[in-house]
């Protein structure tokens, strides 16, 4: 009993840098709680150790330990029940959440436990239907007349004030950025128009709730990016482009609260990108996930579509750090064919990804990514084959009739 006291409170002292020692890792920490729990019970019983001690340890871990350790033993398992860990945690991982009306809506919807299990995994969505061009069927872009002037069946409608956007950007596990968003900006003055017309949240467009968080946000050698002397080489060598790229991070919560479901709809770390666009100065990065649609949309399956664009502000040969500012960071969400949602049908899309699979495997996530723009693509492929067909076809007719 005395060793295993002695290695426990050893671990503690690690863990708040009171021994001079390097810190164990998350890893070997979980694997250490694990074998540690095998005697919590009967010290417990013989009141050696406090569960004061307990919560000091279990509170210095992240989520994917903490969840560990609270399978680890009964002690283990009850003081992992406390709001203000999992709370911490959350603060941690998204400091949007450090904000009083963001804690209050997670405490609506289920408090910080529920949040981080929901919304810490990335969405999978596998179920992606291999069409046919000729089999994929059209659907309405417009609203009818019955659905413009207000008829429409009540359990179709989601309405976009039941949406908030939790953002988080990270570069190099430091925040840039951090943003809250309640609604859909332009949405509840005019229903129908937004409605019918393409879907699209724009962060930059638009303010937040309160213009205390608003400001312009950049990165700079002195957040980690290497210098640049000039654009030519960086186009030449990409340093600037690489560093970003491998160094970015994007959490998109999204929450309804008429449900109390959410969802974190990117996928943290950047799917694709583009350097140079639509200038030399910009650099495009797209984050996104699948979701399900079926009983929506035809197609069964879309992509949300996260972009981030950043641009270069200034290079080393005008006297003042590599600077980039971000101009861009938006959310839209796109069929099969490359076509944006309109309004109602995205917040529908939206609504039912809040209740599909996820899972805390990130290359499954990308896997799902793929698998989607693999079917997209050969859609794509097929299209412009049927195209170019009918186009020879036409061609020959008017050839046949021109000899007559």
């Amino acid at each position: 009993m005395d060793r295993y006291c002695h290695a426990l409170a050893y671990d503690w002292l690690l863990l708040t840098k009171v021994v001079p020692s390097s810190q164990p890792s998350f890893k070997s920490l979980r694997d250490d709680l694990r074998i540690m729990a095998t005697s919590v019970t009967s010290a417990e019983s013989k009141g050696s150790l406090s569960s004061d001690l307990f919560y000091d340890i279990l509170r210095r871990l992240d989520g994917a330990t903490l969840a560990s350790a609270a399978c680890a033993c009964e002690a283990f398992c009850s003081i992992s029940k406390e709001e203000k860990l999992w709370e911490n945690v959350c603060s941690s991982m998204w400091p949007s959440t450090n904000r009083d009306d963001v804690r209050s809506l997670i405490s609506s919807i289920g408090g910080f436990k529920k949040f981080y299990a929901d919304c810490f995994p990335l969405i999978v969505n596998k179920e992606v239907p291999e069409c046919r061009w000729n089999e994929y069927l059209e659907y309405p872009e417009e609203l009818t007349e019955a659905e413009y002037y207000g008829d429409m069946d009540e359990i179709e409608i989601v309405a976009p004030s039941d949406f908030v956007s939790i953002v988080d950007v990270r570069y190099k596990d430091k925040t840039i950025c951090s943003k809250v968003l309640w609604g859909i900006p332009n949405a509840n003055g005019f229903p129908h128009w937004f409605y019918s017309c393409p879907f699209r949240i724009d962060l930059f467009t638009y303010s937040t709730r309160d213009d205390e968080h608003a400001g312009e946000v950049t990165l700079s050698v002195s957040d980690g990016l290497p210098p640049i002397t000039s654009m030519e080489k960086e186009r030449k060598d990409g340093k600037l482009w690489q560093e970003l790229r491998d160094g970015i991070r994007l959490s998109w919560i999204v929450v309804n609260t008429k449900i109390k479901q959410a969802a974190n709809l990117s996928s943290w770390s950047p799917l694709g990108g583009q350097r140079h666009w639509p200038t030399d100065k910009d650099f495009l990065l797209r984050f996104g996930s699948v979701l399900p649609a079926k009983d929506i949309l035809p197609c069964q399956a879309v992509e949300c579509i996260v972009l981030m664009k950043f641009r270069v502000s200034y290079t080393e040969e005008g006297g003042v750090p590599t600077t980039l500012k971000l101009t861009e960071l938006s959310m839209q969400v796109g069929d099969m064919e490359g076509a944006h949602l309109n309004g109602r049908n995205s917040l529908l899309v939206l609504k039912e990804a809040l209740s599909c699979k996820r899972s805390k495997n990130y290359e499954e996530a990308l896997e799902s990514c793929q698998l989607y723009s693999k079917v997209q693509s050969e859609l794509r492929e097929e299209k412009m084959r049927n195209e170019s067909s009918s186009l020879h076809s036409d061609v020959d007719v008017n050839a046949i009739l021109t000899s007559k």
